[in-house]
């Protein structure tokens, strides 16, 4: 597999074609002159037959249309657009300014709206906001091919440093043999991670097994790991193949390795070492090639030395580290995320939203992101599942991401600053971890019930529940 570059820059792309379709001459020449100094090529458009006409011969970035007009109106128009093109945006502009009025062309298909007479450089900006979304939308496209068309890595997408970086060192040892280690916080795509080494490696035509070694008891996960012979254990009604044998000659991808128990590991550390293994209850040895990639989201370096992970496990596994960044350390890719899943959710539950608003999209890349790619997509879906408008506003946004949800009294500032200082990092955290607290009290411990009490989404929560250490 070939190097991963980034897409193209924007110098090397055409200038965005706008098309602006309006009956009055001296807005059409007004238009044109405006926009062709901010660098855009500018097609003309007196009706909207003529803009039709345009459209089926030319490709067009963005429509600028006046919604009324003698023949067709400028609905019409988008509509009639979004059929040659599905992912054109459009900006109506209209002299009979109403909030019913932007309201109906919202549904109708209209990415903006402005009304006559417009602020020269809120037009700007709205077009600009628009071009930078439809070349989002193309560089996802382009990421994707230049990722390769295989599954493995059509849901990988980033272009921030880090995820380049990622994607270098995929290319580098998916090949070899060597046991990666993957970490990351959850929800930051070690799965597919591990997905893109196997598919691309010399195993591929072999079998790839998954298992989550903190889902399983100790008994159950030694006899996923290695099997079982028939009466090794009361239900033992048959023998039983591990996923060692399962995986034989190919990849065994074991997620938050870090919670394998003391005993466990020390099983697993000898098939590490001698690449051999028996059923439980079992005395014939069976051969182990396959090759291992591990991950967890806790610090294992910080186990190993509170006693809680083997050392000479750690070393075992820890022959090729890849560490995925967490959302919020490439916030340049949350746009490439959100439209990924946009499409995706979209193009499922069957709605015509082709983009997110510029004040959606804002919110989205404020956010931490506590729960990374797993909370945005839940996000996104639930976004497309609730709007009603070709675009995704911020209305549809969970009040989390919003900013604003409700606020308590008690987070009221403090009558007075200590004269001495005090740690504002602590005094957060005990804060947040007294209202998590008292949230899933009076929740009576339903996790999603105390999340919607807090505003917050149920990921979210279960992060801070996590992270705070409640149960």
């Amino acid at each position: 597999m070939s190097a991963m570059p980034a897409p193209a820059a924007a110098a090397d792309r055409r200038p965005a074609r706008i098309l602006v379709v309006d009956d009055e001459r001296s807005i059409r020449e007004m238009l044109a002159i405006v926009l062709r100094r901010e660098g855009y090529e500018v097609l003309l458009a007196e009706n909207g037959r003529s803009a039709i006409d345009t459209l089926e011969r030319e490709p067009v970035d963005l429509l600028i249309s006046d919604i009324k007009m003698p023949d067709l109106s400028g609905v019409e128009v988008l509509r009639a657009a979004k059929q040659i093109d599905r992912d054109i945006l459009g900006i109506m502009i209209t002299a009979f300014a109403s909030t019913d009025t932007a309201v109906e062309a919202m549904r109708l298909g209209a990415c903006d709206y402005l009304s006559k007479p417009f602020d020269i450089d809120l037009l700007k900006m709205k077009v600009r906001e628009k071009i930078e979304n439809r070349q989002l939308r193309q560089e996802n496209v382009l990421l994707k091919r230049t990722l390769g068309m295989s599954h493995q890595f059509s849901n990988i997408i980033g272009r921030s440093e880090g995820m380049l970086a990622v994607f270098k060192m995929i290319e580098t040892v998916a090949r070899t043999s060597s046991t990666i280690l993957l970490t990351g916080e959850s929800g930051t795509g070690k799965g597919l991670v591990a997905q893109a080494i196997h598919f691309n490696s010399l195993r591929r035509e072999r079998p790839m097994v998954s298992l989550n070694c903190g889902a399983l008891t100790e008994t159950l996960l030694e006899s996923e790991l290695f099997g079982h012979m028939r009466g090794s254990f009361t239900s033992a009604d048959t023998n039983k193949k591990g996923l060692l044998e399962v995986a034989e000659r190919g990849t065994i991808f074991l997620d938050e390795i870090g919670e394998m128990s003391a005993v466990m590991q020390v099983k697993f550390l000898r098939v590490l070492q001698e690449r051999r293994f028996r059923r439980v209850g079992g005395l014939e040895e069976l051969q182990a090639d396959i090759r291992v990639i591990a991950a967890t989201n806790q610090d294992l370096t910080r186990l190993v030395a509170e006693g809680r992970f083997r050392e000479d496990l750690f070393y075992r596994i820890n022959v090729i580290p890849i560490a995925l960044p967490p959302l919020r350390e490439r916030r340049e890719d949350i746009p490439l995320l959100a439209d990924h899943f946009l499409t995706k959710y979209a193009e499922q539950m069957g709605k015509n939203i082709s983009g997110i608003s510029h004040g959606a999209m804002q919110l989205l890349a404020r956010h931490d992101w506590p729960g990374n790619i797993r909370e945005l997509e839940n996000v996104i879906e639930r976004a497309v599942a609730l709007e009603a408008t070709p675009a995704v506003l911020a209305e549809s946004l969970p009040p989390g991401i919003r900013g604003d949800a409700p606020r308590s009294a008690g987070t009221s500032p403090p009558d007075a600053f200590p004269e001495a200082g005090f740690d504002l990092e602590a005094h957060v955290k005990q804060i947040e971890r007294v209202y998590i607290a008292q949230a899933l009290q009076r929740a009576g411990g339903v996790q999603v019930k105390a999340a919607e009490l807090l505003g917050m989404s149920f990921r979210s929560f279960r992060y801070y529940v996590k992270k705070y250490n409640l149960r």
